[in-house]
């Protein structure tokens, strides 16, 4: 028998197993010149850390934040994993922006769920979860 595990998971029991690698902020900040077309970093006085689209969301704040919380029209699917509570962290940040589809479908387990964001990057992931953990606004 074969188990096959929600990819969310997976990307938990690996981070907790593997050895701690620090991940490069400075290249995180680089590789998000990709996502720049659909995504800018605003904080909420209205600073812009990093100018870009609307089709996306304004990532200022997203590690710590509830999935598809804020003031943005999300999809189906992503609304149903951040009403069960489901928070950004840098590891399933890295795990949804790899292939935001299929994550979407083991963390819902529903193969037919969808993601807005069809872009995939398939490297560099968790360096630009990093940056933007790095861009956060301090914790209370």
């Amino acid at each position: 028998m074969i188990f096959r595990a929600p990819l969310s998971v997976l990307a938990t029991l690996l981070s907790l197993c593997a050895p701690a690698v620090a991940q490069d902020v400075a290249k995180g900040e680089s590789e998000f010149r990709k996502c720049k077309a659909c995504h800018a970093i605003i904080a909420p006085d209205g600073t812009a850390i990093q100018t870009g689209g609307k089709t996306g969301p304004n990532l200022y704040g997203v590690i710590g934040r509830t999935v598809a919380s804020g003031d943005f029209n999300y999809g189906d699917s992503l609304k149903s994993v951040g009403e069960a509570g489901t928070k950004w962290d840098e590891a399933l940040l890295a795990a949804y922006i790899a292939d935001p589809t299929a994550w979407l479908k083991d963390a819902t387990g529903d193969a037919g769920a969808k993601s807005k964001m069809t872009f995939k990057l398939s490297r560099g992931g968790a360096d630009v979860a990093a940056y933007l953990a790095s861009v956060a606004p301090a914790s209370e």
